[in-house]
């Protein structure tokens, strides 16, 4: 009985040191970073929304923290509101940010796109900066705004000159029905005048 807790007390001391000495070497914040475009159709020449969160899930928070994305080349993007490479003074811990970036698409085809790349200090005192690479969005297929415009834009103007073209189509016949009718009415308005005069 008295090895029974003399092994409990000799374990929990054990435990309770582990626990400790892990919690010192925890002390040190930790990013996690996703990276989001958020439309559904990508089209040359009109504005995509790139989303950037930042979550610290450390214990303490990270400094000097800075986002740099370089998957958008200048020769194939314009930025056309917001900033690809953006620093935070401090994320504290358990929080997160969030920028917005909205790029244009100067050309249309396959694009791959790559991940952002986060630098900051783990801790207070930290000289090396830690670094984090956010989620990958992928291969995405920005189409034509010509291709666009085939599919899905209103079509009026092609509208209005079939409407123009199958009016005759439909006027003709319409005519004759109301020609024959005319004609089948005065017939039967004549009989029946003749038959009321008998």
């Amino acid at each position: 009985m008295y090895s029974l807790k003399l092994f409990v007390i000799v374990a929990l001391i054990c435990t309770s040191l582990s626990v400790s000495g892990q919690n010192a070497d925890n002390q040190q914040a930790r990013l996690l970073v996703s990276k989001q475009v958020l439309n559904k159709l990508l089209v040359q020449d009109s504005d995509i929304l790139v989303k950037y969160t930042i979550y610290n899930v450390g214990s303490v928070p990270a400094t000097n923290v800075i986002l740099q994305d370089s998957g958008f080349p200048d020769e194939a993007f314009a930025t056309v509101k917001g900033n690809l490479n953006i620093r935070f003074n401090r994320i504290p811990s358990g929080a997160n940010v969030t920028h917005a970036v909205v790029i244009k698409p100067l050309t249309y085809g396959r694009f791959n796109f790559t991940a952002a790349v986060v630098q900051y200090k783990s801790s207070e005192g930290a000289e090396e900066p830690q670094f984090a690479i956010s989620s990958e969005p992928g291969e995405g297929y920005i189409i034509s705004y010509a291709e666009y415009d085939k599919k899905f834009s209103p079509h009026l103007l092609d509208w209005f000159a079939f409407a123009l073209m199958s009016f005759p189509a439909i006027l003709g016949p319409f005519v004759l029905w109301w020609i024959s009718k005319s004609k089948y009415e005065l017939i039967l308005k004549q009989k029946r005048e003749k038959v009321s005069k008998d």
